[in-house]
């Protein structure tokens, strides 16, 4: 994705190359998520005073070490970090993220029964069940691969829908997506904003997300919260997405605002 950031230094890790031979030894045993030397996963809110000792260890490097990748790194603090990001193969699952978006059909029966509510205030809560029923997927914090430009995914008839996703943009990276059934038409533009704060990373969706539902026309739009990875660099790496949803019945003005608790230190469990 473009950002002004990639014009800085030759890019991201162009940087890290440079330095390799000063702190290579302590990449391979502590750099996780960013450049995937070890599995993203998700740990216990209520983690031990063990739990916290493993976590030193486990992000510790010597000082000079640290220091050098922070003269490297610093440049790009508080930059969208998402053009100048390659990361290893071995850190993916086998989907693309057009596959991913998929996975919001999954419970895509509570929509349904949305459009069949009459109560206008239980169809809201039938719609954002069904919103909050992506962050299942958290549990599998593996990165998807990213679609090239133009590719398309389609899913036909899982469970009565039928849902298409294409590579709209390459430079910003933006998808769009499609699903439709008997009781309900979704679009979504994904499109994301990153800001790069060292040993974390928070991602804001800009994007749109709109559902209407046939029975009588009702369209509701969806703001999720923004994400966190923390422990890009040190620690294990896990996901929270701290801050408001809001699911809008457009036609009516009636809202849901669910709020999402951030996590602790350890991050957080199901």
């Amino acid at each position: 994705m473009a950002s002004d950031g990639s014009k800085q230094g030759g890019g991201f890790f162009a940087s890290i190359a440079a330095g390799w031979s000063t702190f290579g030894s302590a990449m391979s045993k502590s750099v996780n998520g960013l450049l995937g030397y070890e599995g993203l996963e998700v740990v216990n809110p209520e983690g031990s005073t063990e739990d916290a000792e493993d976590e030193a260890r486990r992000g510790r490097w010597k000082q000079e070490e640290r220091d050098n990748y922070w003269k490297m790194m610093q440049k790009y603090i508080g930059a969208d970090v998402q053009s100048l990001v390659t990361l290893p193969v071995f850190i993916s699952e086998p989907n693309s993220v057009l596959q991913r978006m998929a996975e919001l059909m999954e419970y895509s029966h509570l929509l349904d029964l949305a459009d069949e509510c009459e109560d206008p205030y239980m169809r809201l809560v039938y719609a954002s069940s069904w919103a909050l029923s992506i962050y299942f997927a958290y549990r599998r914090a593996w990165k998807p691969f990213n679609p090239v430009l133009g590719e398309t995914f389609e899913m036909v008839n899982h469970g009565g829908v039928t849902f298409i996703a294409e590579q709209v943009s390459h430079h910003p990276p933006m998808s769009a997506g499609h699903a439709e059934n008997e009781h309900f038409i979704y679009d979504v533009t994904s499109k994301l904003r990153t800001k790069f704060l060292g040993n974390s990373i928070d991602v804001y969706p800009v994007g749109r997300t709109r559902v209407t539902l046939k029975r009588d026309g009702v369209v509701l739009d969806l703001v999720p919260p923004p994400t966190k990875v923390h422990n890009l660099i040190f620690g294990r790496t896990w996901i929270d997405s701290p801050g408001d949803m809001v699911m809008t019945n457009l036609t009516t003005g009636d809202k849901v605002v669910l709020y999402f608790q951030p996590c602790g230190w350890f991050g957080w469990s199901l």
